[in-house]
């Protein structure tokens, strides 16, 4: 009777709270409910750090007023006892999709190319929607918030997950029993972006990483410019991204990587995001701790791969097996390194599993008092909500939650989820526990009657003697329904009982298999207890493998460091005029090539006896795509704007590889999608660090052209972009050339102009500050573009591919282009036809700078033999041929006064070969850069029997994890994408 009153006491009190004040009163006699309730003894969570112990939590009219172990109760107050239970502030989800329609992938099609918008008055770019509204979409939907309230939340931020930029969220009260006059706590809850285009527009651009981070800043810069007056036409976007500017801004990253990123480009614009991470932040921690960001974390931790297939568990690389072991460790990394951060729900297919993935964090050292912070302060900081939301302080909204104990323990039981001051039972609190073991007593005949499973859901097994019968069991409201069916005739027996707290017996109405009534008992031997885990393994956390830089097989426990070091007695290659010295040292020191002679003093250097081995500057790849999360932006044919330096991938296991084959350094250049590409990045391959630390300091500017059958999308069978031919190509180039020269007058003149990125590069190319890498193949092309250059006052840098620049060598001289080429790659598509393996020599010999490249993932890692090659075709000396590959490179890269030889001063990138460095037979036995080994052979084969071990024993872990009963999926090989310039 108490219950129902208080049920009907709370819904009267919702009634009034719930309409607006200043509504007409028409349909009867109303007077305004000022209850309190006042909810006594029990453990209360103010805050995750300020706990009362049997204190009381006094709400009105959907609001806290007061909590404390001392509080006044007034007389018009609905009291509830919660001896022993504990009382928690609900949680918060700041990344949510609740209620919002999330727009569908429109059929058919495909997408739109350059700049076809399918919308008047905004932004050129369809992907760019800041005008969105997710309160114009918003339907409560009653089923999904009873999920969000039975996994604990009572305040969800959702917004519309479509496109780069979003549009603005909503913020919900999961308030079944409101409106959205009072549910709705805020409409513009913050301003939302990604990385990710929209799936309804059909506008192809972007269609890569990079060209989304461009699109981001040349909006931000747009905005800009349109804020200082100097638009003549209206763009709702930019007016939409302008008003709520001052909003929180949250930007979905879903990965370590691109958490840097967005932190760059909001550095850039001076936003600091509210950015959701991916949950693999601990593998570079101190990075994302430097950025200062707020995270929202998501813990859909990995399951366990099922490796009990030896085969099959060959497939899971050790950094997937890493991930499963790791990943589950990530909020501890992030609290202990005094990150902010929230979880959330988000990537979860149901919040069912929410609980479950928090305990596990907790479970591998998340403190919680951290997790609760993550869940209430926290969200509510980040939301600019900390007064209202997230505490049961004074004047905080009654959202809070009723357990059974300890929030964080799996036996807790959740009881009830206020939300605003309005009650949601999940588990009813005042149920009686009826599990335990009995003695059932029916028509003379005693069976053994077992329930167990949870309070409020129990299963039952019914034995006579030791035959099971077949049972069924029904508890609800302190009734209990239970049958079973007798083994012999079949017969069914129906029994009926209130449960009684004054007796822990059963006793009620049964109805015999012929309809007739009588009674039953059952007398309770024994209380319920819960099965203790027969893996005790599986209630530890297990084993957490240490990170490694990068966190995969080949990975360094520690960053490699700069050693002071003397080769001594070795045959150095200098590719200097000094050429080959034998007998010779070199002595390394501060990351410099210090001195070259003989008979050096070491000092403190580590001496390496050389005799018998070669030593030479590493090797340099003039053209490569290894290394690149992307490696075209086709959406447009000209593509300035974008940077392969945004998109490095510092992870690419291929990076070790090439070290492995004596390359230390290479220009990462975008693709052949459009005449005029992306900008390079020339990297170091400095393996164990992040992206930004493989890019050279004070790197020289460059940027891909590309002319022939891929700009004008031959193979590829697209029709509807700009250039479909040669011609069409050289006024592409023609055309943004004049452009870039009227932006670069204006800009010049002190005129007020709109920043445009994709012409400020080039400008650069027009004023000698940026150089150009171009792809090309045929020499009418090749003559097109450098007569183009000449036009307007600048040189080709390179000609890359070039398989018939023996045709137009004197030409390319007297134009000051070199040359980037195969050694003997020829006939692979029409436009080669007329390739030889002479191509190289011949140039070289016409006074062209020549560099024999990759462009492959493979033949990287034999730049070496490459270089012989031209010994062969064309009857080049090897000193000459070794040039190819070091210091003509740097040649071509305008580093050869850093790299690309061994002269003093120079930096230690430097080889160590076990003979002829242009043998097959020969290995790369030490590769360093700027002093610091990173390829070491002997190491190399240490580390291969350190992964083998720690194969066996994360095998070992996920063989106990099934054995225990834990969630598996099958084995899965994660295959890397190889780019080449054709990629799209």
């Amino acid at each position: 009777m108490k219950m129902r009153l208080l049920t009907l006491a709370l819904l009267w009190c919702g009634a009034t709270l719930f309409a607006q004040d200043y509504f007409p009163e028409n349909d009867g006699v109303k007077s305004k409910n000022d209850n309190y309730y006042a909810f006594t003894n029990a453990k209360i969570y103010v805050t995750p750090t300020q706990v009362i112990q049997n204190g009381t939590l006094l709400i009105q009219n959907g609001k806290v007023v007061q909590a404390g172990s001392s509080v006044s109760i007034p007389k018009n107050a609905v009291v509830e006892n919660l001896d022993g239970k504990s009382i928690y502030p609900s949680f918060i989800d700041v990344y949510s999709k609740f209620g919002v329609e999330q727009p569908k992938r429109k059929p058919g099609g495909g997408r739109s190319p350059q700049y076809e918008a399918e919308r008047d008055g905004f932004y050129w770019n369809d992907h760019i929607m800041p005008e969105n509204a997710a309160i114009a979409s918003f339907k409560y939907d009653d089923k999904s918030a009873k999920e969000l309230r039975k996994a604990g939340f009572g305040v969800v931020n959702s917004h519309i997950h479509d496109g780069i930029a979003r549009g603005t969220g909503v913020l919900i009260a999961l308030n079944g029993e409101g409106t959205d006059a009072n549910r709705i706590l805020d409409d513009k809850s913050g301003q939302f972006f990604s990385l990710t285009k929209s799936v309804t527009k059909r506008q192809s651009y972007p269609t890569s990483l990079m060209g989304a981070l461009a699109l981001m800043r040349q909006f931000y810069k747009d905005a800009d410019w349109y804020a200082q007056g100097n638009s003549d036409t209206k763009d709702r976007s930019i007016e939409a991204l302008l008003e709520n500017k001052g909003l929180v801004q949250f930007f979905e990253a879903k990965d370590k990587g691109h958490v840097l990123r967005a932190d760059k480009i909001g550095d850039a614009n001076g936003i600091q995001y509210v950015i959701l991470g991916g949950g693999n932040e601990y593998e570079r921690i101190a990075e994302i701790k430097a950025t200062n960001a707020k995270l929202v974390i998501p813990v859909n931790f990995p399951k366990a791969y099922d490796v009990s297939n030896p085969y099959q568990a060959g497939y899971v690389s050790l950094a997937d097996m890493r991930k499963w072991n790791q990943a589950p460790s990530n909020p501890k990394v992030l609290a202990e390194n005094g990150v902010t951060f929230s979880l959330t729900p988000y990537s979860l297919k149901s919040p069912g599993a929410f609980k479950e993935m928090v305990l596990k964090a907790i479970q591998y050292g998340l403190p919680k008092s951290k997790a609760l912070e993550a869940l209430t302060t926290v969200p509510a900081q980040i939301l600019g909500k900390g007064n209202s939301l997230g505490s049961l302080k004074p004047g905080a909204y009654a959202n809070f939650l009723i357990t059974s104990g300890d929030i964080f323990e799996k036996s807790t039981t959740l009881y009830e989820n206020w939300v605003q001051g309005n009650k949601n039972v999940i588990e009813d609190k005042d149920i009686k526990d009826i599990r335990g073991i009995y003695d059932l007593a029916v028509q003379g005949k005693t069976y053994t009657l077992d329930i167990s499973g949870k309070n409020d859901e129990p299963k039952v097994e019914v034995k006579q003697d030791t035959l099971k019968l077949t049972s069924k069991i029904a508890y609800n409201s302190n009734w209990l329904d239970l049958s079973i069916t007798t083994k012999e005739k079949a017969e069914i027996y129906r029994m009926t009982a209130p449960v009684t707290a004054a007796s822990d017996n059963l006793s009620g109405r049964l109805i015999l298999p012929d309809g007739t009534e009588s009674s039953f008992t059952a007398i309770k031997k024994s209380d319920f207890e819960e099965k203790k885990d027969q893996n005790k393994d599986a209630l530890q956390a297990p084993k957490i493998m240490p990170v490694t830089y990068p966190n995969l097989g080949y990975g360094y426990a520690q960053k490699p460091k700069p050693e002071n070091i003397l080769f001594k007695n070795t045959t150095v290659w200098t590719s200097e005029d000094d050429g080959i010295l034998e007998n010779t040292d070199v002595l390394i020191k501060n990351g410099k090539i210090a001195k070259i002679g003989k008979d050096l003093s070491s000092g403190s250097a580590k001496v390496v006896d050389a005799t018998g081995k070669h030593l030479t500057a590493g090797i340099i790849d003039e053209h490569s795509h290894i290394a690149a999360l992307a490696v075209n932006e086709a959406g447009h044919n000209s593509t300035a704007e974008v940077k392969m330096e945004d998109v490095v991938d510092a992870e690419d296991i291929k990076i070790y590889r090439s070290l492995a084959g004596g390359v230390t350094s290479l220009q990462l250049l975008h693709g052949s999608a459009n005449p005029i590409g992306g900008r390079s990045a020339i990297i170091k391959l400095k393996w164990g660090e992040e992206a930004d630390g493989l890019i050279y300091d004070n790197s020289p500017k460059f940027i891909k052209f590309a002319l022939g059958e891929n700009v004008k999308q031959s193979n590829w069978q697209s029709f509807s972009r700009f250039p479909q031919t040669r011609m069409g190509v050289e006024q592409v180039f023609m055309n943004y050339f004049q452009r870039a020269k009227e932006y670069d007058a204006k800009k010049k003149a002190g005129q007020p102009y709109r920043y445009d990125e994709e012409m400020e590069v080039l400008a650069e190319i027009l004023n000698g500050e940026r150089f150009i890498s171009c792809h090309s193949y045929v020499q009418s092309e090749i003559n097109m573009m450098m007569k183009v250059a000449e036009k307007f006052g600048f040189r080709l840098n390179t000609f890359t591919h070039i398989l018939e620049g023996y045709k137009v060598a004197d030409k390319m001289a007297a134009h000051g282009a070199g040359a980037g080429t195969f050694s003997d790659w020829w006939a692979y598509k029409y436009e080669v036809n007329d390739a030889i393996p002479y191509n190289a020599a011949i140039m070289q010999k016409q006074g062209v700078t020549v560099a024999i490249n990759s462009d492959d993932r493979e033949m990287i890692r034999r730049l070496n033999q490459e270089a012989a090659k031209t010994v062969k075709y064309g009857g080049m000396t090897e000193q000459e041929a070794w040039k190819m590959v070091t210091i003509n490179p740097a040649k071509l890269l305008h580093l050869d006064d850093r790299v690309g030889s061994i002269k003093e001063g120079k930096d230690a990138d430097v080889v160590l070969w076990s003979g002829h460095p242009m043998s097959i037979y020969s290995k790369a036995e030490k590769t360093l850069i700027e002093g610091a080994t990173y390829f070491d052979l002997e190491q190399d084969r240490q580390k291969r029997l350190a992964i083998k071990k720690e194969r066996t024993e994360l095998i070992d872990m996920m063989l106990k994890e099934k054995s225990g009963g834990g969630k598996m999926k099958g084995p899965k090989q994660s295959v890397k994408k190889n780019f080449t310039c054709e990629t799209l």
